[in-house]
């Protein structure tokens, strides 16, 4: 049996476990989220595309994520 350790954030308003020593981009392929189509906010700060790859996730972070849509 594998152990994977988990830490709870606060994303988009609910408690959730996500894997620990995540980064942003890990943790946008971890929900299956496309980056370029994603805003991150990172307690209470957007960050910026460029920073995802070295932008961690640790337990007790507010992330908000806010999907665009495309549509006419």
């Amino acid at each position: 049996m594998q152990d994977t350790a988990t830490v709870s954030v606060h994303l988009n308003g609910k408690d959730r476990e996500i894997p620990s020593g995540i980064t942003v981009t890990g943790l946008l392929e971890f929900l299956n989220l496309n980056p370029s189509l994603v805003v991150v906010e990172l307690n209470r700060e957007i960050l910026d595309r460029a920073l995802y790859d070295e932008s961690q996730v640790v337990g007790g972070d507010q992330v908000e994520l806010v999907h665009f849509v495309g549509g006419g």
